[in-house]
């Protein structure tokens, strides 16, 4: 902690066209907490194709990027600990977990926060170790349980998760918060959620929002649309899409859109995400970290997996009944016609939106700064 009390917390989380957007959102919606608190936050991210450097900026943090390409010589080499089993997600580093570490190390020497917020699923243990001199205390922000941390603090935000899925991966001091109770959603999500609820009662299907995350490497947008082509909506509904500026496929989604029988408008880096969902009737959405922000707003949603890593989550929340489960990509074209038929009525929606509501309250952040001690005096 500096000398006037402020306290420094460093975030090491990555965002490409590979992993996505999610990491560094939920980064920065704690980031947002922390600063509100006093703290002083500052991102360290490596600059692959897709990464969001520009935004953490604009979003009033200092961040260093990380090169993007590593030297010829560098690869995923052997280590010390060959033994060790190499994460699943380690390609998504862009570099050997070593030379990582030397490069967040020279930043965070200067750094010396009171808190290292650690959010990647190709770092663990050993990349947390050689560290450890630089930071006070560790945060691990996770999802999947598959590999050892050396952390004072684990988040894993997913529905059905419980602290005995990490024994034997944390050490025995460290704090573990596990479930959607704990999810990082921003506050306007909060804010929107009686309002977004009572909208619920109303009987009709006018509006249905599709976001299927930020880059959308698999292209499902483009597959949704063509599916509802032969879905039956009413003449009076219109559709919105969710996009990032990073999509690789938001021309051919944005030519798409302009062919559909009903009004379809293609959005893109939009700042009211929490107010769009309020005001959907459905959503169409990936099972990734906007799944929260459905649940907090009771908003129904068919649910597309996009991802290896999304099974789990998708799967806690068909058997929640608070989203209708369509699969993977390659199931839209057959069964998301059917997922329509299914949340026709008002009824089935007001079932989905009451399980879904049930999920979280949308207050996660504050649970996590209490869990860090980041509080105001």
């Amino acid at each position: 902690m500096t000398a006037a009390g402020v306290q420094k917390i460093a975030f090491r989380t990555d965002a490409s066209l590979l992993m996505g957007s999610g990491h560094v959102m939920r980064c920065l919606t704690l980031a947002d907490a922390l600063t509100t608190r006093g703290a002083q936050c500052h991102f360290i991210s490596r600059a692959h194709p897709g990464h969001m450097l520009e935004l953490i900026r604009q979003r009033g943090f200092a961040v260093t990027a990380l090169p993007a390409e590593p030297p010829p010589q560098l690869g995923h080499n052997p280590t010390a600990n060959g033994h060790l089993k190499e994460p699943v997600h380690a390609p998504w580093l862009g570099y050997d977990w070593q030379s990582d570490a030397r490069q967040t190390c020279a930043i965070l020497a200067k750094l010396q926060p009171d808190w290292l917020v650690v959010d990647h699923y190709a770092l663990e243990q050993r990349w947390e170790s050689t560290l450890q001199p630089n930071f006070q205390q560790l945060m691990v922000i996770d999802d999947l349980a598959d590999r050892p941390h050396q952390c004072d603090l684990l988040l894993d935000q997913n529905l059905g998760c419980l602290p005995q899925d990490y024994v034997g991966l944390v050490p025995a001091h460290c704090t573990v918060l596990t479930g959607s109770q704990y999810a990082l959603l921003r506050p306007e999500f909060a804010a929107l959620r009686a309002y977004s609820l009572q909208r619920r009662q109303q009987t009709l299907l006018k509006q249905v929002l599709i976001t299927m995350g930020g880059v959308d490497w698999p292209n499902a947008t483009s597959q949704v649309l063509q599916a509802l082509m032969g879905c039956t909506l009413p003449q009076d509904c219109s559709i919105s899409v969710v996009m990032g500026l990073q999509a690789p496929w938001l021309q051919q989604v944005q030519a798409r859109a302009k062919d559909m029988p009903w009004p379809t408008e293609v959005l893109v880096n939009i700042s009211d995400m929490a107010q769009r969902m309020a005001d959907s009737d459905l959503a169409i959405g990936a099972a990734g970290s906007t799944s929260w922000e459905r649940c907090c707003l009771g908003l129904p949603t068919l649910l597309v997996v996009l991802a290896e890593n999304q099974k789990n989550s998708a799967q806690a929340l068909h058997e929640a009944q608070a989203a209708l489960l369509i699969g993977d990509v390659s199931d839209i074209a057959t069964k998301l016609p059917l997922a329509i038929s299914a949340s026709a009525s008002h009824h089935r929606r007001h079932e989905i939106s009451t399980a879904t509501a049930a999920v979280t309250d949308g207050r996660g952040v504050g649970k996590v700064l209490q869990a860090m001690r980041v509080l105001n005096d």
